[in-house]
């Protein structure tokens, strides 16, 4: 009786262990993006990416304001704030000289825009493949 209750705490080890591997495995690593603004315009015009998860890291290298992020699916209306990718902006708005990030946020393909409505930037494209 007790070689089968050992065989069991053996085999449950070993599935445990491999669920935990397979969930390890599944999760995919967060990558980050950073963007710098400066006065009016971001420095980085466009980008294209890989599907997957990013993090936003938003400088303002003397921008002369306080600056955010904005990022919307290409297409819907950016100033609806409904069709803001909440994930996406930054957790505090970033001073003078200052970076902030958001939260992780999941990229499917296709195509976003990206903005500052702070220092009234253009809407730039970002394509993800």
């Amino acid at each position: 009786m007790n070689r089968v209750i050992a065989i069991l705490v053996v085999a449950l080890g070993f599935a445990l262990n491999g669920n935990a591997q397979d969930t390890m495995m599944k999760k995919e690593a967060v990558k980050t993006i950073a963007l710098e603004q400066t006065p009016g315009e971001f420095t980085q015009k466009g980008l294209t990416v890989s599907e997957g998860s990013y993090i936003f890291e938003i400088s303002n290298n003397h921008s002369g304001t306080d600056v955010g992020f904005v990022l919307v699916p290409k297409g819907k209306d950016a100033s609806n704030a409904e069709n803001h990718i909440k994930t996406a902006y930054v957790t505090a708005v970033v001073k003078e000289g200052n970076v902030e990030t958001s939260n992780a946020t999941k990229l499917s393909k296709g195509e976003y825009v990206y903005f500052c409505p702070l220092n009234k930037t253009p809407q730039y494209t970002l394509t993800v493949e």
